[in-house]
């Protein structure tokens, strides 16, 4: 089991590539999804109001026809009504036969009910005429004549339910406008059926929404384009880092591969110039010495003696070699007195007056931070010695709370301006590499009065006083 979670966490792990990807991705769909969401309602809430609007002036421009419709129908009659008694039959079934001529349209019609509920005039739905409808509902419940003979006690207006069309049967829903006769007691009107309102509103509904899903599709083509642009730019960003990733690690192999070859020139130059000529005068002064004792010659002792110094001479040499390979002061006492033998015995090699000053802070600097500090030390008293000029040379190196930082300052000639500028050698590249390596430092100021170089180090590679490495010899400084 433990297993199978460890291959699935591998195969979940990301790429650094992925990871940027994601980050530029992730961003872009949660600001696409949030804009098409905030569009998407806007453009819902503004088609809605209006929707809303063109509802209302539709059913308004029905019920200002269905107005009509009963003024018109009422100045037909109106002389026979304004003359007649309240108990006038005879102008009561002029007045119905009148209503219930009044067709029009396909399903249009006026219907009359009396105050008690009973129907009258009703010419689409004969069968209705001369019974009581009060308590009549539709099929969802909406009482229809009860209110409709309220309204017409009131004076008039409308009401809206639902009710068979007669031209198709099914049920749709009305509006009627009822005008009360408050004489004959009659609730006299007509109605419209809304369905092409209905119709009409539903179709700009339906035009809404698609819209709203055009809206997505742009979006998302958009956010689709945009991603394959994100995707593609990676991709070539990618492929052109790799490149020079791939071009910096061959040219970075092939200055390991020279420093190799130098520094094996190096050796190769030590031991020839200076160990086997030491070594070669040596057997020459052990064959004078071995003829001269053969003939009993007293000064087999002097050549014997000379032999001896130069065999201590060699011995020296070696050892001076094996330092600067790799000191074991530096692993034995720490960086402090590492650096003060160096500058002794560089001080002694070329005559240059050389200090070093240091604050003791213990063996405090990690493995890492040692060697980096004193292999720039190395390679900048080198080039003092080689091309600087310099009469003096002061070495400091101290800790503080950033860290631990190594300056070498020298009154030399200075150094070329294109070499501080970029145009390094391979000497300073190499002391700029190991300080990115080691997340530190390195300034350069040169000038015709000398030159200063400061390497600092992060405090990360700086050990806790309880953690710091015990010396094997004496305390250490660094």
């Amino acid at each position: 089991m433990g297993t199978i979670i460890q291959n699935l966490r591998q195969s979940l792990r990301l790429s650094y590539g992925q990871k940027l990807f994601l980050l530029a991705s992730v961003p872009l769909i949660l600001a696409c999804a949030a804009i098409a969401i905030l569009v998407a309602y806007q453009s819902r809430m503004l088609a809605e109001r209006e929707i809303r609007q063109l509802e209302n002036e539709l059913l308004e421009a029905k019920k200002q026809e269905l107005r009509n419709y009963v003024t018109q129908a009422r100045n037909g009659f109106y002389f026979i009504y304004g003359a007649a008694a309240p108990d006038d039959e005879a102008a009561k079934t002029q007045v119905a036969q009148i209503l219930a001529a009044m067709i029009y349209g396909e399903d249009g019609s006026f219907f009359v009910y009396d105050y008690d509920g009973t129907n009258l005039v009703s010419p689409r739905r004969t069968d209705m005429i001369g019974r009581n409808w009060s308590g009549l509902t539709d099929s969802q419940g909406t009482p229809i004549v009860d209110p409709l003979i309220e309204i017409a006690r009131q004076g008039s207006g409308y009401h809206s339910f639902l009710w068979p069309k007669p031209s198709t049967g099914e049920e749709a829903e009305m509006i009627a406008f009822v005008l009360g006769f408050q004489d004959w007691q009659w609730a006299v009107g007509t109605g419209v059926w809304i369905d092409d309102v209905l119709a009409t509103v539903n179709a700009s509904r339906a035009e809404v929404q698609a819209r709203i899903r055009r809206t997505f599709l742009y979006i998302g083509g958009i956010t689709l384009g945009a991603l394959l642009v994100v995707f593609f730019s990676g991709l070539a960003m990618n492929l052109r880092e790799r490149r020079l990733a791939d071009a910096k690690l061959k040219e970075l192999t092939q200055r390991v591969f020279d420093a190799q070859e130098d520094e094996r020139r190096r050796v190769a130059r030590e031991l020839h110039d200076g160990i086997s000529q030491i070594l070669v005068g040596v057997k020459y002064a052990l064959d004078i010495t071995k003829r001269r004792l053969a003939q009993s010659d007293p000064r087999a002792m002097d050549t014997l003696d000379r032999g001896h110094e130069a065999l201590s001479g060699a011995i020296q040499e070696v050892r001076r070699i094996s330092r600067d390979l790799r000191p074991g002061v530096l692993d034995d006492l720490g960086l402090g007195p590492a650096l003060k033998a160096l500058i002794d015995d560089f001080e002694a090699r070329t005559g240059i007056e050389s200090t070093l000053e240091t604050v003791v802070f213990r063996n405090r600097v990690d493995q890492e931070g040692r060697i980096a500090l004193y292999r720039i030390a190395q390679e900048a008293l080198t080039n003092i010695e080689r091309h600087s000029g310099a009469t003096e040379v002061i070495v400091d190196l101290r800790g503080h709370r950033r860290g631990a930082t190594l300056r070498i300052e020298d009154n030399g000639r200075g150094i070329d301006p294109e070499r501080v500028r970029g145009q390094r050698g391979i000497g300073l590249r190499n002391m700029q590499e190991r300080m990115d390596q080691l997340g530190g430092s390195l300034r350069i100021l040169s000038s015709k009065s000398g030159t200063v170089i400061e390497a600092q180090i992060p405090l990360s590679h700086l050990l806790p006083p309880e953690e710091a490495a015990p010396t094997s010899k004496a305390k250490a400084s660094a």
